[in-house]
């Protein structure tokens, strides 16, 4: 089948450096650190599941960091961020404490959910980050009505969801578009399209691999950005979320990436059913997000190989003593579980 994303969906287009003209230094530094700094914690992560140090399952978006930054790059800590399943990445750019994602991932009570959701039950509100779950789109109405309420107070706060492309098959989803549209929703959807769900790629299971087109059918404003240009992705949000808290309803914004690691845990090639192409895989990490952003930025003569090679020793050494540290937490007290899944209140007759 044909792709209607055209060259953004080619692993072999869109590898020169991005853009970055009149691009604020600071900012432009502060987003390639993020986004360092998220990769080395899911590599972190990956090794850990590949040694048998973490129990459950590890969702991992290695690739698709530009999303998550450039997006959180235009919310308040007041706004309304929904994830998924594959979601340390949007909490991690809302708030980068990867030794508490650590210590959740690995069960300890000094996570951020106490260590009873792991990898996919992520919360951290007082950061504007509202929770993930694994069930595909469950995530998407609880947005929409937390970006209506959002409008009831009228304070220009926004709903914000992440979903990916196998997402939209969901009803629900769906459903939400159209309630989002009909309401004035002030939310934005971010649809991280990489081509593939977990078993089936997108051109197997969908008339067009264009996420967007689902826009344009509820009449909700969109974009469509090359996902792995962290200043694309920056400037196209900023315009959608300027809109949406100027009263305009909801916009959607598609960002075509692709994830190295399969669908789950470390492994590269293996994706719950379908074996993806390792030649494409390479192609795609040539499209390397902070490889893009670190070209451009050396270019312009604001950073240097020197500077990064210093920035990703003081990460790593952050990260080893992060981990120690979450591997010698507590876990949590064997009523942990009944404490916290039932309300505690006084019986009334």
């Amino acid at each position: 089948m044909k792709s209607d994303l055209k060259k953004l969906s080619n692993p072999k287009k869109n590898r020169n450096p991005i853009l970055i003209k009149n691009q604020d230094p600071r900012e432009l530094k502060k987003m390639l650190k993020t986004m360092i700094l998220i990769r080395k914690t899911e590599q972190q992560l990956a090794w850990g599941k590949k040694n048998n140090l973490i129990g459950g399952p590890v969702h991992l978006g290695v690739g698709q960091e530009a999303i998550a930054v450039g997006v959180s790059e235009n919310l308040k800590k007041t706004d309304r961020v929904f994830g998924a399943h594959r979601s340390h990445s949007h909490l991690l750019a809302l708030n980068p404490n990867f030794y508490k994602l650590f210590a959740e991932v690995l069960g300890k009570k000094t996570g951020y959910s106490k260590g009873m959701g792991g990898s996919m039950h992520l919360y951290d509100q007082s950061n504007g980050f509202y929770g993930s779950v694994p069930i595909v789109g469950g995530t998407v109405s609880l947005a929409v009505g937390a970006a209506i309420a959002a409008k009831l107070s009228k304070k220009k706060d926004i709903g914000v969801v992440y979903i990916g492309d196998g997402a939209v098959e969901e009803g629900v989803v769906q459903e939400s578009f159209n309630l989002a549209k009909i309401q004035g929703a002030p939310i934005l959807f971010v649809t991280e399209n990489n081509l593939f769900a977990s078993h089936m790629y997108i051109t197997q299971r969908q008339p067009s691999d264009k996420i967007s087109r689902f826009a344009i059918a509820n009449k909700i404003p969109h974009k469509l950005v090359d996902g792995n240009d962290v200043v694309a992705v920056a400037k196209a949000s900023k315009k959608l979320i300027e809109n949406i808290r100027a009263g305009k309803g909801p916009a959607l914004i598609e960002l075509v990436t692709y994830r190295w690691y399969g669908h789950v845990d470390w492994r590269d090639d293996i994706n719950v059913g379908v074996k993806r192409s390792l030649k494409d895989l390479e192609n795609w990490k040539k499209r390397d997000p902070i490889l893009r952003l670190s070209k451009s930025m050396i270019k312009d003569n604001i950073w240097d190989n020197q500077k990064e090679v210093t920035l990703n020793i003081k990460i790593d050494n952050e990260i080893k003593i992060a981990w120690k540290k979450a591997m010698n937490d507590p876990y949590p007290s064997s009523d942990a579980t009944l404490k916290y899944v039932y309300s505690q209140r006084n019986n009334e007759k």
